[in-house]
């Protein structure tokens, strides 16, 4: 068996015959470059170079200034460099997601201990745009019905990896919503615990995060 780290980037980096996309939306594919290539295998040799099973954390789709750019999901260059000690030179805007998603890594033990029994992941491996703005893949219809079977795909490759199939953690209520869709279909994870996406809880609950990271590090704690 493959370490995890090979497995994930076998699924980012061996992307391809992606689905036409509408028209005024594009992909945020980041993995089409060198240098994004090697940070992305950088950073899974680093934390996921082994086989031991992990509990899979889900997002929604990269946006343009996380894993858009970096590869790597809700990770934006600052943090991969300040928190994930892997040093690069791409511009360091800081980006909302990321900031939290990395204070509360810190405040759980740091990334070592987060990723030795994490993986934070997309059902959509790719990111998208539209008028210069991130872009959910399930917020235009004609686009989750392009996506169908590459968003597929995405989740059969991820329960095909070491992950646990106890439980797994969704960020974003709508986003569980069209989780659970998949899951029913391939009954694959027995639980499902749900969290506010990071990008909400920064955008309009910003003087709650505190009390979210809290609660955050209480609900992964009691995963391990």
């Amino acid at each position: 068996m493959q370490s995890i780290g090979s497995q994930v980037q076998s699924l980012l980096l061996g992307l391809h015959d992606l689905p036409l996309l509408p028209k005024g939306i594009d992909y945020l594919n980041p993995y089409q470059e060198d240098y994004v290539r090697r940070l992305v295998s950088s950073f899974y040799q680093k934390y996921f170079n082994d086989k031991s099973k992990r509990i899979l954390v889900l997002g929604i789709n990269p946006g343009r200034f996380g894993g858009g750019q970096t590869g790597i999901s809700f990770t934006d260059p600052y943090v991969l460099e300040e928190y994930c000690g892997i040093s690069n030179d791409l511009p360091k805007r800081k980006e909302l997601s990321s900031t939290f998603i990395y204070s509360f890594i810190d405040a759980f033990g740091g990334s070592k201990a987060f990723y030795s029994s994490f993986l934070i992941s997309s059902i959509c491996p790719l990111g998208f745009v539209r008028d210069g703005k991130n872009l959910n893949f399930y917020d235009d219809n004609k686009l989750i019905e392009l996506t169908a079977d590459f968003v597929k795909s995405s989740f059969e490759a991820h329960i095909n990896m070491n992950l646990s199939s106890d439980v797994v953690v969704v960020l974003g209520k709508k986003n569980t919503l069209y989780f659970n869709q998949l899951n029913s279909e391939f009954n694959f994870f027995k639980k499902v615990i749900t969290l506010e996406h990071p990008r909400y809880i920064m955008q309009y609950k910003r003087k709650q995060v505190p009390d979210y990271l809290n609660t955050w590090v209480t609900t992964f704690k009691q995963l391990i």
